[in-house]
């Protein structure tokens, strides 16, 4: 495929499909939500990407600086004094108020998974949960007049075209929260990494809230261990605002980790527009940009749906056993206790291809898995990984084509 040139795109802030008119770009203000342990690597790039055609957006970090020629700015600054001087989450923050960057220790970048509460021994992302709910009065500040408000995270990718044609079903000037379910307990709320999004009178709400009810937000926030988590509490359990569950037009996870052919919540994601990503690297959100344009070159009236993605995005990639990569193969068979009975990739795919439903098998030191999903997956040294490409074929003969696209409201 020969890619364009940013010279090439055409401004989204003008643009209609269809007989829908769009939201205008020119309504809307976008928040990324970053922390200088990953601004520097993570931030520029969506200023030269996703960034590029939006008229009104602004960086919220734990630290003001300059990075690619936009001024970062302290979202921390209204939380309360107290909060930040004894709190221990705050440790990151003070350092760098008053020593800088020069501040930062070897600590401070932990590397650590993503388990079911975080990254706990992570400084920036304890400090990040302090984040979400002032993010809504400085967004207040900064364009009081915006229908919508769209808070992503650093490693958030998104497809403007899709988002704007989505928004225009909606009624801004109501209450709406629109995100990625995610469950704690019995609550269900908005998953940051998702992307978040606000009409401006559920932003007004909560900013409304958090005047009148400030030390208790504090204090929610302090006892939480997710600042997405605590902002939903406020819009859903407090100010009776409902989350719109949103998934799959907004995905948690990257576009090589998704799901394309699994049902959840009773959806089927295929003729679904896609409109954010989530752990998209650097690099990821360069080459999707690079796609998006060439798709939206030849396809200027269309949606960009799942399935579309798949089919001219990640399928390349499945269409072969891939060394140094693990396609998250998570199913094991009984054979498989006996950790001699599968000694090499090749065996590996064998096994596979004798299992009916068996789609894809990654093959390390480990051992061997079978999955009967089929995923892209993430480059991983000493896994090889290996797809049944008759039966991949065979499923998107099977998934068709899309004669209506699906939305939410």
């Amino acid at each position: 495929m020969n890619w364009i040139h940013h010279d090439d795109e055409f401004d989204i802030t003008t643009w209609r499909l269809g007989n829908i008119a769009s939201a205008s770009m020119e309504q809307v203000l976008v928040i990324l939500k970053t922390g200088a342990t990953e601004a520097l690597e993570k931030v520029p790039v969506h200023i030269e990407t996703t960034l590029r055609s939006v008229p009104h957006y602004v960086i919220f970090s734990d630290y003001a600086e300059d990075i690619a020629g936009v001024r970062t700015r302290d979202i921390l600054r209204s939380v309360g004094e107290e909060t930040r001087r004894t709190n221990p989450d705050f440790g990151i923050y003070n350092r760098l108020r008053t020593f800088g960057r020069e501040g930062l220790v070897d600590g401070d970048w932990t590397n650590e998974e993503n388990g079911p509460y975080g990254k706990p021994g992570n400084p920036g992302w304890k400090l990040d949960k302090w984040k979400f709910v002032p993010m809504i009065d400085e967004a207040l500040i900064i364009k009081p007049d915006a229908q919508w408000y769209i808070f992503l995270e650093a490693d958030t990718y998104i497809i403007w075209r899709d988002m704007m044609r989505w928004l225009s079903r909606f009624d801004p000037q109501k209450p709406h929260y629109l995100g990625a379910p995610m469950k704690m307990g019995s609550e269900v709320f908005a998953y940051g990494g998702g992307g978040i999004v606000l009409s401006n009178a559920a932003t007004q709400l909560v900013s409304q809230y958090r005047a009148e009810n400030f030390t208790e937000v504090e204090r929610m926030t302090m006892d939480n261990w997710a600042g997405d988590h605590v902002l939903g509490r406020i819009l859903s359990g407090i100010l009776g605002v409902p989350l719109v569950w949103s998934w799959p037009l907004l995905v948690p996870s990257s576009v090589w980790e998704f799901e394309y052919f699994t049902e959840v919540h009773r959806r089927n994601p295929w003729c679904y527009p896609a409109v954010t990503y989530h752990h998209m690297s650097p690099q990821d959100i360069q080459d999707m940009w690079l796609f998006e344009q060439q798709w939206f070159r030849f396809k200027k009236d269309c949606v960009l749906l799942h399935q579309d993605i798949f089919k001219w995005h990640v399928y390349d990639v499945i269409s072969s056993k891939t060394k140094d990569w693990d396609n998250l193969s998570s199913d094991i068979d009984s054979e498989q206790n006996n950790t001699d009975s599968v000694l090499t990739a090749n065996e590996c795919a064998r096994k596979c291809s004798l299992i009916t439903d068996c789609l894809q098998y990654s093959f390390s030191e480990k051992g061997c898995l079978t999955s009967k999903k089929v995923i892209g997956g993430i480059h991983r040294p000493g896994y090889q990984s290996g797809w049944m490409a008759m039966r991949v074929k065979a499923l998107l003969k099977n998934a068709g084509k899309c004669s209506k696209v699906q939305y939410i409201t």
